[in-house]
């Protein structure tokens, strides 16, 4: 099967306006969100190009942290999110309510921050290397990069975790929360993002409650905002993005703006690995393997020996092409690890997952409907280049999906190879009806 996609620029954007967050852009999208998010004026493009109104539904099948679904409310559109990962569905969940009374919350969490000095003083600290701190179960410490965070800081945040249950308010809790997740990232742990997460400037101390406090400012500033648009409907549902059908009704989505995983060794589990653990979500490495199960097998390290998602890419010469010249390089190479042996079936189980979810999203998707996949080129795997909005366009082309072309978005320089990949923006139509 051949194809000839069209290309063209995404709107042109200087590097000043790609690094930064306009005014419009703010409120809810930095309340938490992942570093290496699509920007919310991408969706806002789509959504003015498609023509997309209040009376359509938007999904995100791969809504992470809500970007789509934020910028669809502040549109006054009805969304639909689907998450797999339990972190980033509650992040979604929380930034696209803005019910919640922000003086309130204000109120509240000055409150719980003027309890938890109090509680740290009746607190013994027996030692400076930490003996006496309160700290994780083994179990889950065992989860987290080595210091990711230092004794004393997780201490003072696991304490006020304590005063949040004990003060605590149903309506205020999951903004508190969220916020907590935030500030443990930005201000209180000693992780480093760019582009791999890693444990860098490691602090004895830091302003805890502070840091905390600032964000639930923040939070309460931009509900404030966002309030006249409160009653637009979104959900998110805590879902496999291949097993969509199960979460929506038939024939409910008018839209898809979305930006799947891409095929490289970034374990999306660990970008957000030390509040889904500090927070609960995740409690010891059997949670995380079936976790790690829900998800689209993007990366070597969610990868099971029961996989069969490589037999829905059975019938792509191209992708199997790709999978046997990784593996050829890596055995010219005398790579053995036990991930890089597995770098060509992840390549298979990517694809045939992406497959899964076109065949899969059919059922959920009205006639006509328009949809926008954000991905990227990818040469994590020895060099080997993948084409990745080529392969998706031609999978979706194979399930009945007409395919309408491919807007560049953006470059970004390979580490490995020193070479310019392609962002780009892969356009669908379903036309409906059986295939």
């Amino acid at each position: 099967m051949t194809f000839q996609l069209t290309s063209r620029p995404a709107r042109r954007r200087s590097n000043a306006q790609k690094n930064r967050l306009s005014p419009e852009d703010r409120p809810a999208h930095q309340w938490y969100r992942f570093v290496l998010s699509y920007p919310p004026h991408l969706v806002r493009d789509y959504l003015e190009q498609f023509g997309v109104n209040e009376k359509q539904t938007v999904l995100d099948p791969f809504c992470g942290t809500g970007t789509t679904l934020v910028e669809c409310k502040k549109q006054g559109i009805r969304s639909v999110g689907i998450e797999a990962h339990p972190m980033p569905c509650f992040a979604s969940r929380v930034k696209t309510d803005w019910g919640v009374d922000p003086d309130g919350l204000l109120a509240h969490a000055e409150r719980v921050a003027e309890a938890v000095p109090k509680r740290l003083r009746r607190l013994p600290v027996k030692s400076e290397d930490g003996h006496g701190l309160r700290a994780l179960p083994a179990d889950s410490a065992k989860l987290l990069l080595k210091d990711s965070m230092s004794p004393l800081p997780l201490h003072k945040s696991l304490v006020l975790l304590d005063v949040l249950g004990e003060l605590g308010e149903p309506e205020y809790r999951p903004y508190e929360l969220l916020a907590l997740a935030k500030a443990l990232v930005t201000k209180i742990s000693n992780l480093h993002f760019g582009p791999e997460v890693g444990v860098r400037g490691f602090k004895q101390d830091a302003p805890v409650v502070e840091s905390w406090l600032s964000c639930v400012r923040r939070i309460a500033e931009d509900v404030r905002l966002l309030q006249p648009r409160r009653g637009v409907p979104a959900s998110v549902c805590l879902e496999d993005s291949r097993r969509v059908a199960r979460a929506l009704e038939p024939n409910s989505v008018d839209v898809v703006i979305t930006s799947p995983p891409y095929p490289n060794e970034k374990d999306y589990t660990r970008t957000t690995r030390l509040e889904s653990v500090i927070l609960g979500f995740v409690r010891d490495r059997e949670e995380l393997r079936n976790l790690k199960k829900g998800l689209l097998r993007s990366n070597t390290r969610n990868v099971y020996k029961g996989d069969e998602d490589d037999q829905w890419a059975a019938g792509f010469p191209e992708i199997h092409r790709i999978a046997r010249k990784i593996e050829k390089r890596r055995i010219a190479l005398g790579k053995t690890s036990g991930f890089e042996r597995l770098y060509h079936r992840v390549t298979k189980l990517y694809f045939g997952g992406m497959a899964r979810h076109f065949e899969e999203l059919k059922a959920v998707l009205r006639p006509g409907a328009k949809l926008a996949y954000v991905v990227g080129d990818q040469a994590s795997y020895l060099r080997v280049m993948i084409r990745t909005g080529r392969l998706l366009a031609e999978i979706a082309e194979s399930l009945g999906y007409e395919v309408v072309g491919t807007d560049l978005f953006r470059t970004r320089l390979a580490t490995a190879t020193r070479k310019q990949l392609r962002e780009e923006v892969v356009l669908l139509r379903w036309p409906g009806g059986r295939t």
